[in-house]
């Protein structure tokens, strides 16, 4: 049975509990290797926050939730995450801020 993630922003738990997933994971390469700075202004409900959490994955290098994603075909010798890579990230719709490593 197809489950969709209505509501759910966590990628980790999308990947790891068998949701629909839109492969967005080009996109976190491309931002992962220009090194600039960004802001992700898009309306409600269009994924910013599971997007977050995608990127958190990425520099965390959880290496395992891309498994069959487009950035799995990109990683070709290129190290996924940072070591000693710290994420926080702030989610303002909870007002709050969580800190990983």
């Amino acid at each position: 049975m197809t489950k969709y993630p209505i509501g759910l922003q966590n990628f980790q738990g999308l990947r790891e509990d068998g949701y629909v997933y839109v492969d967005k994971t080009a996109f976190v390469f491309q931002l992962a290797q220009s090194g600039k700075y960004y802001f992700l202004s898009r309306p409600r409900r269009f994924g910013k926050s599971l997007f977050l959490s995608t990127l958190e994955a990425y520099y965390l290098g959880k290496k395992e939730l891309f498994k069959g994603l487009a950035l799995e075909q990109r990683f070709n010798g290129f190290q996924l995450g940072i070591p000693n890579a710290e994420v926080k990230r702030c989610l303002l719709s909870v007002a709050s801020c969580t800190k990983s490593a």
